[in-house]
């Protein structure tokens, strides 16, 4: 389904049910994001916020997307399933045997289809330009400043659009924008991007780059902005797929080379100069729940700003998980696993990116397995399919395992591999936003083989696991007091031979040496793997041991076998530092709001319409914070 405004997708929230008007005021500064960080993660409060007194001529749209109900109301569907079983119908239509004239000519309405998605550009102007601003002020929006650490406000939902000057094919991609003036951002483009590829063509030829960025009209432009799709793919075939019209596009007025969204609230037009200095751009707090580092990047300079009238400014926060960029990531999950068993692992039945693993970091997939060696083929394919480059834990099973049943998944994983054997090591191009790597975008991955073995897999009989009766945690926590913290409930209750244990690091090579200690202890037979994290987080949260595991851990840097038969599989997910562990990057710090905003919104939170006060989910991590800002200080 087509929206013709980003209103009329607020018009339908509303009658879902899934959107609260806040009329009292809110500082676009640090508070609105601290009220949609409470809201967000509250699933029975959970909803989209319209907040309509923002200090600015414009209401701003936040957390429109961060539900699964509301990710298919923006996309026009019941389940989000449901557009990967039509891409999934369509690549079977398309490419089965036509065998007579009569069965190709029954094709002719499937690629009409096609035509039918195909963005068009129209004459005259759009409705998003409506108002032209007579001087391009980024000051008159209510642009969000996130979390404190941040280096300023931030354009946090840009669809920016740019084009190849070589061949003229567009790209629309979602990078961060910081506001350095009113008419002046950076733009955040990581060097894997398109975009990026885009500015290094431009720089060669010495010529400015036009570039636009658009904001609001149907949320399926939002989400065709994050899609991972193919190089030379324009992204808005694929929103006119998704919402079944095709998107009419117009010039823009001072950069004429550039289409964008006729529909949109706001479009910013400018450029970017090749030869100009690039300016140091964040800290921002990212969808890692860390904040990620200041980095030379390009400046965009506006020349000018128009939105519609009665424009609306959609915005979003990341930070720690759970926040709404999930469900877009779920969305994805959902929609490109059609076109990922289709065209590059056709054995994969199901594909789940845990929200703990701030989608990169922890992969899971099933696959069909016919033959041995086959989880490793899929490895290598995952690894080099797209985005999926940046992959660094995958987890592989089969049959019938359901992947988002946890338990039930885990110990048919885990009961399937021997750690020597079925974890697999390696490295290559990395997120430049994991921290955990020693060198900036390239570090190492790791896979877990947890398919049922063929005859020519094992080397020795997989025994099913029980905890032995000598295991301990009282034991193992007074022959290491730096042990703050041991998890045994996986191994204890649910038969998982994996244990959570949180300690305090204060010597060179210290978790090598209290894992090699604990696997002699006579109680850690058959248990294979433990996964180490800081002694500020608690052992038994699942959830936040794999998020800050996840993030901390370089696989190919981070691993040690213990025990006897040198079996037992150790991964060092603690914080990193030069003097410890020879790590000479910045370490960032986690994201959390501050006591004064958390005063603040505590105070306002009568007037704002949402019912009883929900605690800021930030005070559970005061004690997790480390000294010096976005940024560790070394030994802190």
């Amino acid at each position: 389904m087509a929206y013709k405004s980003l209103q009329a997708f607020v018009d339908a929230l509303e009658q879902a049910g899934e959107l609260v008007r806040i009329k009292t005021f809110v500082d676009p500064v640090l508070e609105i994001a601290e009220i949609t960080d409470r809201i967000s993660k509250t699933p029975d409060r959970n909803k989209a916020l319209l907040f309509e007194n923002t200090g600015t001529d414009f209401p701003l749209l936040i957390n429109s997307m961060g539900s699964d109900r509301r990710m298919c109301i923006a996309l026009g569907v019941n389940h989000l399933d449901d557009s990967m079983h039509e891409i999934e119908n369509l690549f079977k239509t398309l490419s089965a045997p036509k065998n007579g004239i009569l069965e190709k000519l029954a094709m002719l309405p499937q690629l009409g289809k096609f035509a039918s998605w195909m963005p068009k550009v129209v004459s005259g102007k759009g409705a998003c330009q409506e108002v032209v601003m007579a001087t391009p002020d980024l000051s008159k929006i209510p642009i969000l400043k996130c979390w404190p650490e941040d280096g300023g406000p931030f354009i946090t939902l840009p669809a920016i659009h740019t084009k190849d000057p070589n061949n003229g094919i567009r790209n629309i991609g979602m990078y961060r924008m910081q506001v350095f003036s009113k008419d002046m951002t950076g733009m955040h483009w990581h060097k894997h991007k398109v975009s990026a590829r885009h500015y290094n063509e431009y720089k060669k030829l010495g010529k400015r780059m036009p570039v636009a960025v658009a904001l609001g009209g149907d949320p399926v432009y939002t989400y065709a902005a994050t899609a991972p799709l193919p190089e030379n793919v324009d992204e808005y075939m694929l929103a006119g797929f998704l919402r079944k019209k095709k998107v009419e596009l117009v010039r823009c007025l001072t950069q004429p080379d550039i289409e964008v969204p006729a529909d949109a609230d706001f479009i910013i037009e400018g450029y970017v100069d090749t030869d100009e200095e690039l300016i140091w751009e964040g800290p921002f707090g990212d969808h890692t729940g860390y904040y990620s580092l200041p980095d030379w990047y390009p400046r965009f300079h506006v020349t000018a700003i128009t939105h519609k009238k009665n424009a609306i400014y959609p915005a979003t926060i990341v930070g720690i998980p759970p926040q709404e960029d999930a469900w877009i990531g779920k969305a994805t999950e959902r929609i490109f696993l059609a076109p990922i068993k289709m065209t590059m692992v056709p054995e994969i039945t199901d594909m789940h990116m845990p929200v703990e693993g701030v989608f990169h970091n922890l992969v899971i997939a099933t696959i069909n397995k016919e033959y041995a060696g086959q989880g490793q083929k899929v490895m290598n394919a995952m690894w080099g399919a797209g985005q999926m480059m940046f992959n660094k834990i995958l987890v592989l099973a089969d049959g019938k395992t359901k992947i988002d049943d946890y338990k039930a998944l885990a110990q048919y994983v885990f009961n399937n591999i021997n750690p020597v054997t079925d974890v697999y090591f390696s490295q290559g191009p990395m997120d430049v936003l994991d921290h955990s790597c020693s060198k900036l975008g390239f570090g190492g991955k790791m896979c877990i083989d947890g398919t049922r073995k063929w005859e020519e897999e094992i080397t020795e009989p997989l025994v099913p696991f029980k905890l032995d009766a000598a295991f301990s945690v009282k034991e193992a926590m007074a022959k290491y007091p730096e042990i703050t913290g041991i998890n045994e409930k996986l191994a204890k209750e649910w038969g998982i031979p994996v244990l959570f244990i949180a300690i305090e690091k204060n010597r060179v090579g210290h978790v090598r040496e209290v894992h090699e200690g604990l696997c002699g202890l006579p109680g850690f037979k058959g248990i294979k793997m433990v996964l180490y994290v800081e002694h500020t987080v608690k052992a038994d949260d699942i959830a936040d041991v794999l998020w800050r595991f996840c993030n901390n851990l370089d696989p190919r840097r981070d691993n040690f076998f213990g025990g006897s038969e040198r079996n037992i599989l150790g991964l060092d997910g603690t914080r990193k530092n030069k003097k410890f562990d020879n790590f000479d990057r910045p370490w960032p710090n986690i994201i959390a709001a501050d006591p004064k905003t958390i005063e603040i919104v505590d105070k306002k939170w009568p007037d704002l319409n949402l019912g009883s006060k929900i605690n800021s989910p930030s005070l559970r991590y005061a004690t997790q914070l480390y000294r010096g800002g976005a940024a560790v200080l070394d030994g802190e």
